[in-house]
């Protein structure tokens, strides 16, 4: 990447920040004094748990630091210079595969977050850096004095969720099918886990695993195959929605603010060797959605519906149960998707006012 062409992100809202320290403050006396270290930390998973981790390191003087590894160091300081100004955050360089571990401290706590679903990689790729990423991970974190590991899984684990099941909860046994290189991600993931489980099973360290659903906020890609920042992308330009698709299939998503919280309270306080899934119930249809975010910004605009739906056909879901996180940890949805799109369409135009 050249570091010439990385544009300087947006810092995220104070009032998100402040959000994400409310709700998890009991949990951070354990990390004072102590070290992260983070995969993934220049996506949108990754930028949210730097900055919040940043910004609460400030605010309770822990005293923490926090090291990333990323592909490109020049290029997440230009695209990130705020976060990076901070002393208390620190880069490595290389693949998740393979990088040199630093050797000046031990780690006592990881979050492996890296490769995300919207990688455009060819499929061996994908599964290949999944599975020897996360195997090179817990290496690094039985040599580092890890003693709380999370591994940010997804909802694709669960292959495709049967439209009689209106919410997947984490004992649904089914899987991707592995006729399909399509299900790379999925199967990927489900290795991971088992990995992680194989680890916790092995040694001293405790895995938790973070089965993630589907997520909108700052950050978020406008061009990937994420509807809801297509929609975004949309109504910003200032022209129609347009659903790719016949609308049914439903979806549910989860503001970042609560992904943080969610993610951090698992990491501290999760149960070792247990799944947890992670995201919104309040399950729509995709229609519904392209209005809901039309409503929000530009109550006129039009929405187009790219095919006819097929009579008697039965809709895709993708929507979790979160009974166990909610039940165990008291992690709940906390911002609704109306004010989590108006926050990240208000982000979004600061960054295009640049």
């Amino acid at each position: 990447m050249n570091q010439s062409n990385v544009k300087p992100v947006e810092p995220l809202f104070e009032q998100d920040l402040e959000h994400v320290l409310e709700h998890t403050r009991s949990l951070w006396e354990e990390v004072r004094g102590k070290s992260i270290f983070i995969t993934g930390g220049t996506g949108f998973f990754g930028m949210w748990l730097v900055e919040s981790f940043l910004h609460i390191n400030k605010r309770l003087s822990l005293g923490a630091s926090i090291c990333i590894l990323t592909r490109n160091k020049e290029a997440y300081s230009s695209k990130a210079p705020h976060l990076v100004a901070d002393p208390s955050l620190s880069l490595v360089e290389g693949d998740v595969r393979s990088f040199e571990f630093p050797r000046d401290k031990s780690y006592e706590f990881v979050i492996h977050a890296g490769t995300t679903s919207s990688a455009p990689v060819p499929p061996l790729e994908m599964f290949s850096t999944i599975i020897d990423g996360t195997r090179r991970v817990l290496d690094f974190a039985l040599q580092h004095g890890t003693k709380k590991f999370l591994f940010v899984s997804s909802g694709a684990v669960y292959g495709r969720q049967p439209s009689q099941l209106t919410h997947v909860p984490e004992e649904f046994l089914g899987s991707p099918d592995v006729t399909r290189s399509t299900s790379a991600y999925g199967e990927g993931k489900r290795a991971g886990e088992l990995l992680c489980t194989m680890m916790t099973e092995a040694t001293s360290i405790e895995c938790k695993l973070a089965r993630c659903f589907a997520f909108v906020g700052p950050h978020l890609p406008l061009d990937a195959h994420f509807a809801i920042g297509n929609f975004i992308r949309d109504i910003m330009n200032g022209g129609q929605i347009r659903v790719g698709g016949d609308g049914t299939p439903h979806r549910s998503y989860l503001y970042a603010a609560d992904l943080a919280v969610w993610l951090w309270t698992l990491l501290f306080i999760g149960h070792s060797g247990k799944c947890y899934n992670v995201g919104s119930e309040t399950g729509m249809t995709i229609s519904d959605i392209a209005h809901l975010v039309a409503k929000v910004k530009q109550p006129t605009a039009f929405v187009t519906i790219a095919e006819p739906t097929v009579p008697g056909s039965t809709p895709e879901r993708y929507v979790p149960l979160t009974e166990r996180a909610r039940k165990e940890h008291g992690l709940r949805e906390t911002i609704d998707l109306p004010d989590a799109v108006r926050r990240t369409i208000s982000w979004h135009q600061q960054e295009t006012r640049r």
